[in-house]
């Protein structure tokens, strides 16, 4: 058998850049990277099976969108193969409406929301108090990602029963609008990373939605000192090893979590992409899901065998 320490399972193009640089990783700590893309998920799935391949741990970034990926996550899941970000906790995360009230009972600030049951299982709601969001507000899917039922600028019940059809078995979330403060002439808005303990905070402009890492010095003088201690606690309630969440700092100076918790996320190379992630990061991340496979090796199971 070849058994890999690390699968990395990709189907996005523009992975190609983070999968090379998993690859350089790995190879500097002398792990043994199976890196499957849609050209070869179902061969390496037949050889799994068969057992002619094993690994040992498996970072999913495309099961989600993919279902010709979804049997090799069952495959690792019946073997009990170590995940970076692990199934259940993703799944529960994912849940929009969950992770708000999550949120809410760990003492996390976010917007004032309001959330519905799905259409299907109460299709008329009657009259909705909507004067608490202000005059606008946004309304979201509790599931999905990349803006996919998103409402920015919504005013209206009618806007509110339009979108619940779209997603008819999801819950809703109607969420309150929120004007960041102004620091250097720009929104106190975060997209901060978080890898396995590792924390990336970024300047994150909502609508040119480009990274600028937050220097040491900024923190200090503009009093962002809770955006890492914030992210490590919702680090800790949702479990997962990587993802993103959206932060942003109020007039009132408290930081209130925006958009909760991301994944898979976006590591497209800044340097290809404006709109990506700051290089250095993307390679700091790709090294430290290789130091989680590698504790994992260390810590029993079968050596990993050399490929062949």
């Amino acid at each position: 058998m070849i058994r890999y320490d690390l699968c990395l399972a990709w189907n996005w193009e523009y992975d190609v850049d983070f999968a090379g640089l998993m690859a350089e990783a790995c190879r500097r700590r002398r792990l043994f990277l199976l890196s499957v893309a849609p050209g070869s998920v179902e061969a390496v799935e037949r050889s799994l099976r068969g057992g002619e391949l094993g690994i040992r741990s498996l970072f999913d970034r495309a099961s989600e969108s993919d279902t010709r990926f979804r049997r090799l996550v069952d495959w690792a899941l019946s073997h009990g193969v170590g995940m970076i970000n692990p199934l259940d906790r993703a799944i529960k995360a994912m849940n929009k409406a969950c992770m708000h009230l999550e949120f809410i009972s760990s003492g996390i600030h976010t917007p004032h929301t309001i959330i519905l049951p799905p259409w299907r299982e109460q299709p008329d709601l009657g009259p909705i108090d909507l004067a608490p969001l202000g005059g606008g507000f946004i309304i979201k899917p509790a599931h999905g990602g990349g803006g996919e039922g998103v409402v920015r600028k919504a005013s209206s019940q009618a806007q509110v029963i339009a979108s619940r059809r779209e997603f008819p078995d999801d819950y809703y979330l109607l969420q309150a609008h929120i004007e960041p403060a102004e620091l250097d002439g720009r929104p106190a808005w975060f997209r901060v990373i978080y890898c396995g303990g590792l924390i990336f905070p970024c300047w994150w402009d909502p609508k040119t939605h480009l990274y600028v890492p937050v220097k040491e010095e900024e923190i200090a003088a503009n009093g962002l000192e809770q955006l890492r201690p914030t992210t490590s606690r919702i680090a800790a309630l949702c479990g997962l090893d990587v993802f993103s969440t959206e932060i942003a700092l109020i007039p009132a100076g408290i930081l209130v979590a925006v958009d909760y918790v991301n994944h898979p996320i976006d590591l497209r190379l800044q340097s290809v992409a404006p709109d990506g992630v700051p290089d250095e990061f993307v390679a700091q991340i790709a090294g430290r899901i290789a130091d989680l496979a590698q504790a994992r090796l260390l810590h029993g199971g079968p050596a990993a065998s050399a490929p062949v």
